[in-house]
Order: structure tokens, then C-alpha cells, then sequence
């Protein structure tokens, strides 16, 4: 666990359902009486939002996976120093729409670029911080993308063919045996109620072995 509050982040490909089960995770710590604090990546500050309107518009389909990963990393940067810390070093639970292993995944997998440069620069951002708790949401890549598609326009990442999913969902999946003791893995595919219920005895047994 972090020195004060914990840290909580939730991965998924699109159409995974991430955003109903962030609610309910932040509903699950309200009912133990924290306070968390909800955010996304990229985004959670001015900059970080700016950064996020970058990279998913589609007019910039021609960025280069450096540029991509860097822009990425700058945004995450802020947002540890305005946001992340400040809040866990208050003893606030954060609870953040995606994290470092989304940028394996999608750049590292899906972009091709490998884990190297990818870890040296989580290793300088980051300076050691960790989530305590992650939920990965699984998902086939084509259902998932079924599902996104049908509540909005795809945008510059859901345009992407299919290959580039299944090679970031194979890379959440080896990080998530590579980290079985953070990285929870939750069947996606299934109805909602099924996956909340397995969110919630995950996050029941987190809090219950004290991490509150």
C-alpha cells in the first residue's frame, strides 16, 4: 500500500464497461466511509485533458508511437504531481481510470513499441509508485469494440484494426500473470451484475485486509 491512502486503478480495452464499474467502486468505499477521488488517465489536470483531446482526435491518425507514448508520459507526470500524490498523501483513496500498464499495453503491444523504453520512462515518472489494486476488465477485443461503438463515434484508438487490440490485450494478460498479486483479472464478458459482484468481493477483501 501507498504510505497513506490507497490506489486503486481500473484497465480495460474499450467496451470493457469501465466507466459503470468505476461508480461502483466508488460507491463500495463511500459505504466504508472514504472519500475517494476519482480521476482518468490521460486527463486529471487542465494539461492532462489537453493532452487527451490530442490523442484521441482522429484528425492526428499520422502521430508516431514515440510521440504518443511521450505525450502520454508528460500528462502523467502532472498529474502524479498535482493530483495522485497530493491526494494519497492526504490519506484520500484514488481510484483511476486507467494507469502505466494501459501504456504497455496499447503502445507497448499494440503500438509494437516493447517494454524497455516504456519502463525506463515509467521508472523516471514515477519514482517507484505502484497501484496497490488494479482491475483489469477482459474483454475480446471484438466485442468489446461491438460495444463502444455503439454508444459513440469512434475516435482516433477505435479506429484502430482489430490486431492492435488482441496484441494490447495479450499484453495485459502477461502483466497480469506477471503481477498476480496487484493485477486482478475480471471476465468482462459477462453481464454487468456478474462482473460488479466479483469487483465487489475484490474490493470487500482488499479493504477488510486493511488497506483502509
Amino acid at each position: 500500500m501507498t504510505q497513506c491512502g490507497c490506489f486503486i486503478t481500473i484497465e480495460g480495452l474499450e467496451g470493457a464497461g469501465k466507466s459503470s464499474c468505476l461508480s461502483q467502486i466508488e460507491r463500495l468505499l463511500r459505504d466504508r466511509g472514504l472519500d475517494p477521488l476519482l480521476t482518468r488517465e490521460p486527463g486529471g489536470t487542465p494539461l492532462g485533458e489537453a493532452v487527451r483531446g490530442l490523442l484521441l482526435a482522429p484528425a492526428h491518425h499520422g502521430m508516431s508511437a514515440e510521440a504518443e507514448t511521450l505525450l502520454l508520459f508528460a500528462a502523467r507526470a502532472q498529474h502524479l504531481e498535482q493530483v495522485i500524490r497530493p491526494a494519497l498523501q492526504a490519506g484520500r483513496p484514488v481510484v483511476c481510470d486507467r494507469f502505466t500498464d494501459a501504456t504497455y499495453a496499447y503502445q507497448g503491444g499494440g503500438r509494437q513499441l516493447g517494454e524497455a523504453r516504456i519502463a525506463v520512462l515509467e521508472d523516471w515518472v514515477q519514482q517507484g509508485l505502484q497501484p496497490d489494486l488494479t482491475l483489469y476488465l477482459d474483454v475480446p477485443p471484438r466485442l468489446g469494440l461491438e460495444r463502444a461503438r455503439q454508444r459513440s463515434a469512434p475516435d482516433r484508438f477505435e479506429q484502430e484494426r482489430l490486431e492492435f487490440f488482441e496484441r494490447a490485450r495479450a499484453v495485459y494478460l502477461r502483466r497480469a500473470e506477471r503481477f498476480p498479486v496487484r493485477m486482478k483479472v475480471i471476465d468482462a464478458s459477462r453481464p454487468l451484475a456478474e462482473v460488479q459482484a466479483e469487483i465487489a468481493a475484490v474490493i470487500t477483501r482488499m479493504l477488510d485486509d486493511g488497506l483502509d
